[in-house]
């Protein structure tokens, strides 16, 4: 209408003036752990608003060229490239995100620290405990954040587990037991692939999933003391070459404050396709928890309980104030496996952002290695059919 100004909202880009300050990741890796990075860290760029840094996927590397070409326009980075030295080298990668075999953390990850890059590095953080050692020394003597990606540490559930214990709720621990259970390697047709060659993966299930709970004790209950254990390859040959890693493991543990645990790990678990449990006792209650029912948590009270209070109750973690929920959705509407990593991802960007420390809650490459120490010992306990005293190094 002629001499009549419209009445139209303001374009919202041309209010925004606070927007966070942004940071360059770049991922080695683009399979199963690269697309739950690459998930997460596009998931808390809006979910998380304000995110305390808006990642930025400059570039991601891999060795298949038509793969990690694919994966870069699949997940939006920028470009792509077959030799990880690239994402070293280039000044845009701010922070670098080992997603990759095993055999590819220790290298990339502190030749990145050394150019100056935060990084993180998935489970398990080496293949030895000195592998994983020379990694958390060299690494934390650049003074970059730093973080081993044990994303059950942020599941809502296992950090409300934590924050209750810290509160004296469950008074002194006794027990700690869990276990971590797959099926997907039991048909002897199963070729063999790098989780299952030591010179790529390091061990088994003992590192792929073994690391995962023994994490989770260490994070719950505190540092294990000792600890003996057993291994076993129930399937030695398959298509593809000799199998010379564990495809199960079991140990008992001994932990500092005086507590008893036990840790059991297989990928011959028939009918168990991502099983992994564990229960805490108490002298005044127990807690459990099962990542099939990833927003539960079981609740028993202590001795002095009523009948009516006795046994395990369930209580469903999805509160306004339980741990993470700010980011989510109304009491009720659950969230699943792949936001564990988004809470992962945005408590080390807060880390960077606010020069803040990674630990406790965050696991730190020293977590990394106590870890790859732990299951070092309990391959020397099944070698030497004796109980291992654990010692840590220190930087």
């Amino acid at each position: 209408m002629s001499g009549l100004k419209a009445d139209v909202a303001e374009p919202v880009a041309s209010r925004v003036t606070d927007l966070p300050d942004t940071i360059g990741v770049g991922m080695l890796g683009y399979a199963f752990m690269g697309k739950a990075h690459a998930h997460a860290y596009r998931a808390l760029s809006y979910m998380t608003w304000p995110p305390p840094l808006r990642p930025l996927l400059v570039s991601v590397a891999g060795r298949s060229e038509d793969a990690v070409a694919e994966a870069a326009l699949r997940y939006g980075f920028e470009r792509w490239t077959t030799d990880w030295h690239d994402l070293v080298a280039d000044p845009a990668v701010e922070l670098f995100d080992n997603s990759g075999p095993n055999s590819f953390h220790a290298e990339p990850t502190i030749a990145a620290a050394e150019a100056g890059k935060h990084v993180v590095c998935e489970k398990p953080l080496g293949r030895t405990a000195d592998e994983s050692f020379e990694m958390y020394r060299r690494v934390a003597a650049t003074g970059v954040k730093h973080m081993c990606a044990f994303n059950y540490r942020f599941v809502p559930a296992v950090r409300l587990a934590r924050e209750m214990i810290e509160a004296g709720e469950l008074g002194e621990i006794y027990h700690f037991r869990a276990s971590y259970l797959q099926d997907w390697i039991l048909d002897p047709a199963f070729a063999k692939l790098w989780r299952l060659d030591r010179s790529v993966a390091g061990s088994g299930a003992l590192g792929d999933l073994g690391a995962h709970i023994i994490d989770l004790g260490r994070f719950l209950v505190g540092e294990v003391e000792s600890i003996s254990g057993v291994l076993r390859t129930f399937i030695d040959d398959r298509p593809g070459g000799r199998v010379d890693v564990d495809d199960a493991f079991e140990a008992i543990a001994e932990f500092d404050g005086g507590a008893v645990g036990t840790f059991e790990a297989s990928r011959f678990a028939t009918g168990r396709k991502n099983s992994m449990r564990w229960e805490i006792n108490g002298s005044k209650g127990s807690l459990a928890f099962d990542l099939e029912r990833l927003n539960e948590l079981q609740v028993s009270p202590g001795p002095d309980a009523t009948t009516a209070e006795a046994g395990l109750r369930t209580i469903l973690v999805s509160e306004g104030d339980h741990p993470f929920w700010q980011h989510w959705w109304p009491p009720g509407h659950v969230i699943g496996w792949e936001h564990t990593f988004v809470h992962e991802l945005h408590h080390f960007l807060d880390a960077i952002v606010s020069d803040g420390e990674v630990g406790p809650y965050g696991a730190t490459f020293e977590d990394g290695y106590r870890t790859a120490e732990i299951c070092d010992a309990i391959v020397r306990s099944h070698e030497t059919r004796a109980r291992e005293a654990l010692t840590y190094r220190a930087i």
